[in-house]
């Protein structure tokens, strides 16, 4: 069963306007080519979206992300991103502010850019067929781990430290069905590299 859309950590969201930065118009540039990929979406028979995107605010751990339950909107706004300004991935806690929450998937986000100060961008996308192809070939998370949670942040650090991942960019999430991420030194490089796998097993 595919585990998606809920929030599993403290979030402390202040809603306010919709955010003004110049890192939405690359966001929502390379949000609609994975969008019309089908990676990220919305499932209709469970009424969740799934799949969002990022990029960091350069020399900080802040964060622009998509915003919680979007995937379903064809062309995003501000109104549609928030920022994540704090977390503590131990104390299982995000501090977000924007026209909308920040993603359930803030967490896993944050334990990325944390890895490495150079990672600026990360894609989290869902397809069958990557994720069956690549899961256990590529770098893989283990299986028990779910997402949005402190134990996903630690697998991710694993990753880094035990398999091809700081080179590859891409990882498979086995306990989130479907799941896959790649980062980047930049959104293009993050998204392109999400839509070449996607194209690889296309068919």
């Amino acid at each position: 069963m595919i585990d998606e859309g809920y929030i599993k950590f403290e979030s402390r969201w202040q809603k306010t306007a919709p955010l003004q930065h110049d890192a939405i118009d690359i966001l929502n540039r390379w949000r609609r080519p994975l969008y019309d990929a089908g990676l990220i979406g919305h499932y209709q028979e469970l009424n969740v979206g799934y799949g969002n995107l990022s990029v960091r605010l350069a020399g900080t751990a802040q964060f622009i992300i998509s915003g919680t339950q979007t995937g379903h909107i064809v062309e995003t706004g501000p109104q549609h991103y928030a920022l994540v300004e704090q977390f503590d991935i131990d104390a299982n806690c995000v501090t977000s502010r924007g026209a909308c929450e920040a993603s359930s998937e803030s967490l896993t986000h944050a334990a990325l850019y944390a890895l490495d100060q150079q990672i600026a961008a990360v894609v989290h996308a869902h397809s069958d067929k990557i994720w069956e192809q690549l899961r256990g070939s590529a770098p893989t998370t283990a299986s028990d781990v779910a997402y949005g949670t402190p134990e996903m942040a630690y697998e991710f650090a694993r990753l880094w430290n035990e398999s091809e991942f700081p080179v590859s960019g891409i990882a498979v999430m086995a306990g989130h069905e479907s799941g896959v991420v790649s980062i980047g030194r930049d959104l293009q490089e993050a998204a392109e590299r999400m839509l070449a796998i996607a194209a690889r097993y296309k068919n």
